[in-house]
């Protein structure tokens, strides 16, 4: 089992997988910014310590400890399974789409310890960049099907190693 693998495999939602775009190569971003990748699937998981959500770029993850409505919301964004009341990200979706509007993409941060997002929102032609917690603008991408990106940097250093696909933890 790869690092940490038997810790996440703690009692996995089953099956909760989310294909996305495959990765894109690392680029070095504008201005010397560091590289980014592409995240291709997201998982929720319980753990010992909590729900997790796995930001899995092939065999490595950035994992993101969230609390459980969080979890549920995203799980539930995942499965496309609604709860008898719409969830915040479940509302804030249909606000968007009742305004044209949309999530174009998610890039996570980490500083000081804490994973910070920048959710990017298209209404018309105009493009805005908002300061979100990393949980909510990952829910907020797999509703639109936006990318997420990390730096490959974070992913090198606050990573984890996974089983590849298809392989049970």
């Amino acid at each position: 089992m790869g690092k940490f693998a038997s810790f996440l495999a703690g009692g996995a939602l089953p099956g909760v997988l989310l294909i996305l775009p495959a990765p894109c190569a690392a680029a070095e971003g504008p201005q010397g910014a560091p590289a980014q990748v592409r995240v291709h699937n997201v998982e929720v998981r319980t753990t010992v310590a909590g729900p997790v959500v796995l930001l899995k770029v092939y065999n490595r993850a950035l994992p993101i400890f969230v609390d459980a409505i969080v979890a549920e919301s995203i799980h539930g964004a995942l499965t496309k399974k609604r709860t008898s009341r719409p969830l915040t990200h479940d509302l804030m979706h249909s606000v968007l789409q009742a305004f044209d509007g949309k999530v174009s993409q998610v890039v996570v941060t980490l500083k000081d310890k804490i994973f910070y997002a920048a959710l990017t929102v298209n209404v018309g032609n105009t493009a805005k960049v908002f300061d979100s917690r990393s949980s909510d603008a990952v829910a907020l991408a797999i509703h639109f099907k936006a990318p997420i990106l990390i730096s490959q940097e974070l992913l090198d250093t606050s990573g984890v190693d996974v089983e590849p696909e298809g392989t049970p933890l």
